[in-house]
């Protein structure tokens, strides 16, 4: 058995107004799952976790070998997962009963907590399905609460328009005086999936102390400024400390996830699809999986 334990949080050095991205990421190839493809961006060599982010996987494809398998029963604990469709349906259910829909636009805000099995299988056998899954990490005081699920229909998602040619759907957080539906209360999160036009720019309001990221899914966008600031398609920047990020889009039309979430900087222990704060916790999680205890 191994257990990787760390904290982790880029926030060093003296605070500025403008964020910067300090760090960039390209995702790897791997599959997870009954075999499902996808790109592992957080949660690899590259970028371990970025506190209270544990991984960020995007999945994208048309071809249904690389998904139709997609992810029979499996346990969590200690964490939440955050699963945002852009095409596609999946299905998911657990041993509580629940069952629910995910369609393209839509988020499932699913906290595991004290422990869950549940499934997400693909209720399609042909087309495209793209999205994301991000892990949250939940603090040592909730880590044994309740299980909980926010599933949030795309109609449910405000879009709101922060500047010409600049459009925002508000998962999580605030942007442009718009709140958005997902109570992520632990990490006070902020999670959006912003859109800009050919030449159009803005300035996002990021919450100080947030360790936050912009990952490119569509074109290529300047974050910030320096080095780094030039970001491509399926690459991630780790923005540095600060109260705003300015974005734009100057060669192409560009689309991206800004998230950002409040650190923990606490002990994580992490083993597969438990997470913890020590050893010992985690072999009891273990246990309690094995026994029949979720």
């Amino acid at each position: 058995m191994t257990i990787a334990t760390s904290i982790q949080s880029p926030q060093t050095g003296a605070a500025s107004m403008q964020r910067q991205v300090t760090q960039v990421v390209r995702g790897r190839p791997t599959s997870d799952g009954a075999g499902v493809k996808l790109t592992r961006i957080i949660g690899q060599p590259g970028l371990d976790m970025l506190d209270p982010f544990l991984l960020l996987d995007e999945f994208r494809s048309d071809q249904a070998n690389d998904y139709i398998a997609g992810f029979p029963s499996h346990p969590h604990r200690g964490f939440e997962t955050v699963t945002y469709m852009l095409a596609g349906r999946m299905r998911h259910g657990d041993n509580q009963g629940n069952s629910g829909l995910l369609t393209a636009g839509s988020v499932q805000w699913m906290t595991a907590g004290r422990g869950i099995l549940h499934s997400e299988m693909p209720e399609q056998e042909n087309g495209l399905m793209w999205g994301f899954q991000l892990w949250v990490n939940l603090p040592a005081k909730d880590k044994m609460t309740a299980p909980r699920y926010q599933d949030i229909a795309p109609e449910r998602i405000p879009e709101v328009e922060l500047a010409q040619g600049v459009s925002a759907r508000v998962i999580a957080g605030s942007a442009g005086g718009v709140t958005g539906p997902v109570q992520a209360d632990a990490t006070a999160a902020l999670y959006l999936d912003v859109r800009l036009a050919q030449d159009a720019r803005t300035e996002l309001a990021i919450p100080a102390g947030h360790n936050a990221f912009v990952y490119v899914y569509e074109g290529q966008a300047t974050v910030g400024e320096g080095s780094h600031s030039e970001l491509l398609r399926g690459e991630l920047g780790v923005l540095g400390s600060g109260e705003t990020v300015r974005i734009a889009a100057a060669k192409s039309a560009a689309r991206m996830i800004v998230v950002a979430g409040r650190p923990f900087n606490e002990p994580v222990a992490k083993y597969g699809p438990f997470v913890m704060n020590t050893q010992q916790q985690i072999v009891q999680t273990i246990e309690d999986f094995r026994s029949g205890r979720f």
